[in-house]
C-alpha cells in the first residue's frame, strides 16, 4: 500500500512521467500503467487519497481483493481476561482452557493465545513522550541500592543512600552518597548538585520522602518547612510527582538506573571505610557517564549541558544554602523557649502564644506570624539566654541587679554602709541570696537621711548584726542619734584639783 500512493503521489501530485517513477522506485512499467489507468477512468485525484485509508484504497484500485480480516476464529475478550488475571490464582493458562471449552472449534493456541494479549496489552499503553525546556526542570530521587561503609575503628557496617539529581533538557546527571536520607542530608545533597551545576533550575520535581513532603497528596502536597525555605533560598519551585506515579519523574528513574549500572555496579567488590572515600569513586566514575556517547543521538550529556541546560540555568546565591531545622515551640510563661537543653528568651507579651523556632549551626531565630521577634546566638549546653528588653518591666528592674552595683550604691551612702552590704552578701551561699536584703536596707533611704542609715550600719557593723530588722530597730528607737549626740559632748579634763587619782584608792 506504501508503494501504492507513492506511485499515485508521483503520477498525479508531482507529475512525473512513467520511466521516471519507474527509475525512481524500481517498479516495472506495466505496474505503474495499470495504476495510472485505473486511477484516471475512476477519476481518482490525489486530494481524494489523501482522505483515504489503506482499506478504502485497497477496495478502489483491488476491488476483488479480499479485505476484511478473518474472523474463523474467534477473539477472546482482552478486557475480561486483563480484569479475571487480577484475580489471586487466576492464570492465563486456566483463562485459555476455559477459553477452549467455551469455543471448541474457534479457538486459538495457547502461545497464540499469550502473543495476542500481549499484543492487545501493548495497545492500551499510552506514554506521553515529554517536552523539557531547557534549564527548567531537575529531577532527584535515592536509588534503591545501598553501598556498605565500614567503620575502621569499630567494624560497624552503615549501608550509605545514593543521592540523583537529573537535568530534564540534557540528561546531565549528579550523584554523590550520604549516610541518610534525613532531611540534613536531602537538603545537603541538593545544595552540592546545585553547586555541581554551576546554577538553578527553575523547578525540582522530587519524590514523595517524608524529608520532602510531609504530607503526600496527589493534589496539595504539604512541602516539609526547611525543603521550602532551601527552594525560597535559591529562588525555585518544588512540584512533587504524584504518589505511585514513578512516570511523573521519568528522568530520575532512568537517571538511577544509569547509576546503579554503571557506578554501583562496578563499585560492588570495594570495600569503603569511609563516605568521603566512596564520594570519590563515585565522582571519579560520574564523569565517564556524563561523557559517555548516546545510543540513538549525536553528543553525550556533557556536550549537551554545555549547549542546552548551563545557559538556562538561573544564578547560584552569594551564599550556600546552610541546613536550618524548623519547628513549632510554645513560649512557655517564662517566656523562654527550649532548643536542645538551653532557654532562649522572647518578648514576655507573646507567652502562650506558638512561635516559628530556626536553628543554624550558630543561631537561634523566632519567628510570630512569619515576622522575626528574637534572635540569639546558639548554645550546645545547659543554661539560659535571656535579653533585658523581653522582659517585663518589674523583672528587667529585678534582673539589672548585681554585686557590683549594690556595692556602689552602698559606698555613695557611706564606708559603713557599703562594709555591712559586703559582709551580707559574703555570709550567703550563693550572693543572689543577699541581693533582696541589700535592696531592703538600700531602700531605707527613702525614708532616711543617708546619714542616720550609715551610723545604724556602724552600729551593726560593731555588735555583728547582718539581719535587716536590726537595722529597722536602731533606726526606730533613734539608737543612731543618740550616739551621735554623746560623740558631740566636750572631753572631760583627766586631771583637776577636786578629782583624786588612783593612788588615793591603795
Amino acid at each position: 500500500m506504501r508503494k501504492l500512493r507513492e506511485i499515485l503521489r508521483l503520477r498525479l501530485y508531482a507529475g512525473l512521467s512513467i520511466r521516471q517513477i519507474r527509475d525512481s522506485l524500481r517498479v516495472s512499467i506495466g505496474a505503474i500503467q495499470k495504476v495510472a489507468t485505473a486511477a484516471e477512468q475512476n477519476g481518482i485525484t490525489w486530494p481524494l487519497i489523501c482522505t483515504l485509508d489503506d482499506s478504502e484504497l485497497a477496495r478502489r484500485f483491488y476491488p476483488q481483493a479480499d479485505t476484511q480480516v478473518s474472523t474463523r476464529l474467534e477473539l477472546p475478550d482482552w478486557c475480561a481476561v486483563h480484569k479475571e488475571l487480577r484475580k489471586a490464582g487466576v492464570t492465563k493458562h486456566l483463562l485459555w482452557e476455559e477459553y477452549t471449552q467455551q469455543y471448541p472449534n474457534r479457538s486459538y493456541s495457547y502461545p497464540q493465545y499469550c502473543h495476542l494479549y500481549q499484543q492487545w496489552q501493548k495497545k492500551q499503553r499510552r506514554s506521553m513522550r515529554q517536552h523539557h525546556v531547557a534549564g527548567e526542570t531537575l529531577f532527584v530521587d535515592y536509588a534503591g541500592q545501598t553501598v556498605p561503609v565500614v567503620c575502621g575503628s569499630t567494624g560497624e557496617i552503615r549501608f550509605a543512600q545514593v543521592f540523583v539529581a537529573v537535568l530534564g533538557a540534557s540528561n546531565y546527571t549528579y550523584a554523590e552518597a550520604t549516610l541518610s536520607q534525613t532531611l540534613p542530608d536531602w537538603l545537603g545533597s541538593h545544595a552540592r548538585a546545585f553547586s555541581f551545576f554551576g546554577g538553578v533550575p527553575r523547578l525540582i520535581v522530587p519524590d514523595n520522602l517524608k524529608s520532602g513532603v510531609s504530607k503526600a497528596c496527589r493534589y496539595d502536597p504539604d512541602l516539609n518547612p526547611a525543603y521550602q525555605q532551601l527552594a525560597h533560598h535559591y529562588g525555585c519551585a518544588i512540584m512533587p510527582a504524584r504518589p505511585y506515579k514513578p512516570q511523573d519523574k521519568a528522568k530520575a528513574e532512568v537517571g538511577v538506573q544509569v547509576i546503579e549500572r554503571w557506578i554501583l555496579a562496578r563499585l560492588r567488590h570495594h570495600t569503603f571505610f569511609s563516605l568521603a572515600e566512596l564520594n570519590h569513586c563515585i565522582n571519579a566514575l560520574l564523569q565517564e557517564v556524563n561523557e559517555r556517547p548516546f545510543k540513538q543521538f549525536s553528543g553525550n550529556r556533557r556536550e549537551w549541558f554545555e549547549q542546552l541546560d548551563k545557559p538556562a540555568l538561573g544564578h547560584l546565591p552569594r551564599e550556600a544554602y546552610q541546613y536550618t531545622e524548623i519547628k513549632q515551640v510554645k513560649l512557655n510563661i517564662d517566656y523562654h523557649v527550649q532548643y536542645g537543653e538551653h532557654l532562649y528568651s522572647a518578648p514576655h507579651h507573646l507567652v502562650g502564644e506558638k512561635l516559628e523556632l530556626h536553628a543554624t549551626d550558630r543561631l537561634i531565630t523566632l519567628y510570630f506570624q512569619n515576622k522575626r521577634v528574637a534572635s540569639h546566638p546558639r548554645v550546645n549546653r545547659r543554661g539560659m539566654s535571656t535579653q533585658a528588653e523581653h522582659m517585663p518591666t518589674r523583672h528587667e528592674k529585678h534582673h539589672q541587679w548585681s554585686r557590683g552595683r549594690l556595692m556602689n550604691w552602698a559606698k555613695d551612702i557611706g564606708q559603713d554602709t557599703l562594709d555591712w552590704v559586703v559582709r551580707v552578701l559574703d555570709s550567703k551561699a550563693h550572693e543572689q541570696q543577699g541581693y533582696r536584703v541589700c535592696l531592703g536596707l538600700l531602700n531605707l533611704t527613702r525614708q532616711y537621711p543617708p546619714e542616720r542609715l550609715n551610723q545604724a550600719c556602724a552600729i551593726a557593723n560593731t555588735h555583728q548584726l547582718n539581719r535587716l530588722k536590726n537595722i529597722k530597730a536602731i533606726l526606730c528607737s533613734n539608737l543612731d542619734t543618740v550616739v551621735t549626740e554623746d560623740e558631740k559632748l566636750p572631753a572631760l579634763p583627766q586631771h583637776h584639783e577636786n578629782i583624786r587619782g588612783p593612788q588615793s584608792f591603795h
